[in-house]
């Protein structure tokens, strides 16, 4: 058990049997009656996010996640094939389960799976992937001063904003929490 007061962002507690993961949170001393902690809470199962009010010094059960370290293998019609790196055991992940995170999947990339009570309930990437532009207008020369963007599709199928500069086979650096564009790797 741990006290919302302790409430720390990505702190995971268990509420209604579901697994839910401390986003943000704010103490409240009103002029008048109790204090109070507003949390946002996302559910770390479906990504929905909640806003609740607790008492202050009122407890809520720690979730428990098992994070187990796996290989992405391939993808097939069942979903995504991963390597548990332990157990050498095979198992399939769905669409569902791995969100926007499939998008920057690679053959041979280790992650980390998400176990609630023995349930897988997602994955957690690293921040940076470096992945490969497979297809891309040319840039113009003399085109950089503006700041303009393009769209660039990477290896793994996803598509991100590039500046002007960055060509078909230029290795990027994606940040997978924004999808956004970093630098040249």
């Amino acid at each position: 058990m741990i006290s919302v007061n302790d409430f720390k962002t990505g702190v995971t507690i268990e509420m209604e049997g579901q697994a839910y993961q401390v986003v943000d949170f704010q103490h409240v001393k009103p002029g008048k009656g109790a204090a109070f902690v507003r949390a946002k809470l996302k559910n770390v199962k479906t990504g929905s996010v909640v806003e609740k009010t607790f008492r202050a010094g009122e407890k809520v059960a720690r979730a428990h996640l098992d994070k187990r370290e796996m290989q992405f293998l391939y993808k097939d019609s069942d979903g995504y094939n991963f390597m548990d790196n332990e157990s050498y055991d095979q198992i399939s992940i769905n669409q569902e389960t791995l969100g926007d995170g499939s998008k920057w999947l690679l053959e041979n990339m280790v992650i980390e799976v998400l176990l609630f009570q023995g349930n897988i309930i997602g994955i957690e990437l690293p921040n940076f992937v470096e992945l490969t532009v497979v297809e891309t207008e040319p840039g113009v020369k003399g085109d950089t001063a503006t700041g303009a963007t393009k769209l660039a599709k990477l290896e793994t199928g996803a598509s991100v904003q590039v500046p002007l500069f960055i060509n078909e086979g230029d290795r990027l650096r994606i940040d997978t929490r924004t999808g956004q564009y970093m630098e040249r790797a």
